[in-house]
C-alpha cells in the first residue's frame, strides 16, 4: 500500500526512457515505406508502429530523478564528435526480429561506453538495472510468429538496403508506465566541446 502511494505521488510515477540515434528524415522516410511494405506482405501491422533508430540505452527510472540524468547525459553528449552511421542489408535475431544492419558499429559502441558513467542514476532497482545496446540495430519488425519469421527472413535474407546518416545528436524518449505512445523528453547535440576547450587552452 505504501509503495502505491508513493509511485502515485507527483515525481515518483515511474517512467520508461530510451535513448537512441535517429536517421535523417529521408532515410527515415524510406525505412517507414519499408516497414509498411513488411506490414502489408506479413500480416504484421505491428512493424509500423515502431519508428526507426538504433537504441543506445533504455532503463526505467522515478521521474524526479530526470533531470539528474539529462544533466549528466548533457555533460557527457557535448564532448562527443558526430560521426556517420552506415546502414547495410538486413540480419535478424532468430526467431522473432528482422532489422536493418548498421555496419559502422566502433563508434556508437564508443558512445554506449561513455554513457555507462550514468549507469547508477539509470537503475531504479535490483529488478530493474539500465541495458545498454551490445548490438547495433535499427529494427524492421519485431515479435515476430514464427511463421512470418520463416517466411520473412526467406526474402530479407537476400534483400539490399543501403543507407547513411550522420549522427550529431541523441534523443532521449520517455513514456509513463502502463502507457503506450512515446514522448521526446530532450535532444542532446554531439558538439564535440572538449576538443574545442583543449583548443583554447593551446592558444592561450
Amino acid at each position: 500500500m505504501e509503495n502505491e502511494l508513493l509511485t502515485s505521488a507527483p515525481g515518483y510515477s515511474v517512467c520508461e526512457y530510451l535513448l537512441i540515434l535517429q536517421p535523417h528524415e529521408e532515410l527515415w522516410n524510406t525505412i517507414i515505406q519499408e516497414k509498411k511494405t513488411f506490414a502489408e506482405k506479413f500480416d504484421c501491422p505491428t512493424a509500423t508502429y515502431l519508428k526507426p533508430h538504433i537504441a543506445l540505452v533504455h532503463f526505467k527510472q522515478y521521474e524526479m530523478m530526470e533531470h539528474h540524468i539529462v544533466r549528466r547525459l548533457k555533460n557527457i553528449t557535448m564532448a562527443l564528435s558526430p560521426f556517420k552511421v552506415e546502414l547495410k542489408g538486413f540480419g535478424s535475431f532468430p526467431s522473432h526480429t528482422i532489422y536493418i544492419n548498421v555496419t559502422s558499429k566502433v563508434q556508437i559502441m564508443n558512445t554506449v561506453k561513455e554513457l555507462r558513467d550514468v549507469q547508477k542514476l539509470m537503475k531504479l532497482d535490483k529488478d530493474n538495472k539500465p541495458h545498454f545496446i551490445t548490438e547495433p540495430h535499427i529494427a524492421l519488425a519485431r515479435k515476430l510468429l514464427p511463421w512470418q519469421y520463416e517466411k520473412a527472413w526467406l526474402e530479407y535474407e537476400h534483400k539490399h538496403f543501403n543507407g547513411r546518416f550522420m549522427a550529431d545528436h541523441a534523443l532521449l524518449l520517455k513514456r509513463k508506465e502502463g502507457h503506450k505512445g512515446w514522448k521526446t523528453s530532450d535532444i542532446f547535440a554531439f558538439e564535440n566541446r572538449q576538443y574545442q576547450i583543449k583548443q583554447g587552452l593551446l592558444f592561450q
